[in-house]
């Protein structure tokens, strides 16, 4: 694949439904939000690696759980926001920093995106972003500790990374995703091919994710929010026009918690 980077990425499900991701390159990993330790564990043994970092996202414990034992097996850096909810981190960054990771060959920039908690952050390099529970694949994160003009600027930053960025979510969350966004915009075929696609997968039990940030501008309506059928969808929830993209993404966000 062109441009791609120097390391791996794996996907270590854990839970029902979360994806541990892991990045390697040779005998060195680093894993992102590790809510769990066991199969991260289990992974590094079986795959003969030693971890190197960890990266975190935000402070939820499907996310942070399994920070303490790793860190007793590998007592290694630990970059994250600057919340006092996390008490494991040994580095916080903020917009704009970068993270190296010098033996995976990795750099990532850190992008703000509050919204689903009020100091999540997300990181971003080689066209490669790690972004939590803010972007789904054809979805996007409950507003826990942020408000919609918030969170629909966060997406918005995301939105406006290259086409080709593949992003890496933290949840399989994918085909429910899909079934509410045809809902609100039924006339979208690229959306009616992605359920076909994305079905696919699941029935071979293959991950949705990582999708693209040019697939989601097409799909996903929370992307979308300035498209006429996404725009009538809010105003049929709101009983009115809204007053604007954040407006919209707020009505149908609202519409989503309760589909």
């Amino acid at each position: 694949m062109p441009n791609s980077p120097a390391y791996q990425i794996v996907a270590v499900p854990a839970f029902k439904d979360n994806y541990l991701w892991v990045l390697r390159k040779d005998a060195a990993a680093v894993v992102v939000d590790p809510g769990d330790a066991a199969p991260v564990l289990a992974y590094l043994e079986r795959e003969k690696l030693r971890l190197t970092a960890i990266l975190l996202t935000h402070h939820h414990a499907d996310h942070i759980g399994g920070v303490p034992q790793l860190l007793a097996r590998y007592p290694v850096p630990v970059h994250g926001p600057r919340d006092e909810r996390i008490a494991t981190i040994t580095r916080h960054v903020a917009e704009g920093e970068r993270v190296e990771l010098t033996e995976i060959g990795a750099s990532f920039k850190v992008i703000e995106v509050p919204g689903h908690t009020r100091t999540h952050i997300a990181y971003y390099g080689e066209k490669v972003l790690f972004c939590g529970d803010t972007l789904f694949a054809c979805g996007c994160g409950r507003m826990f500790e942020g408000n919609p003009v918030q969170m629909h600027a966060s997406l918005q930053k995301l939105a406006a990374l290259p086409a080709a960025t593949r992003f890496y979510c933290a949840h399989e969350y994918t085909l429910a995703n899909i079934a509410f966004a045809r809902a609100v915009e039924p006339g979208n075929q690229a959306l009616a091919e992605r359920e076909r696609s994305d079905a696919a997968l699941r029935e071979k039990s293959i991950p949705t994710v990582p999708s693209t940030i040019g697939r989601e501008i097409a799909t996903n309506p929370f992307l979308r929010c300035a498209e006429p059928e996404v725009i009538a969808a809010a105003a049929a929830r709101l009983g009115g026009q809204p007053g604007g993209p954040a407006e919209t993404f707020g009505a149908i966000r609202e519409w989503k918690n309760n589909y």
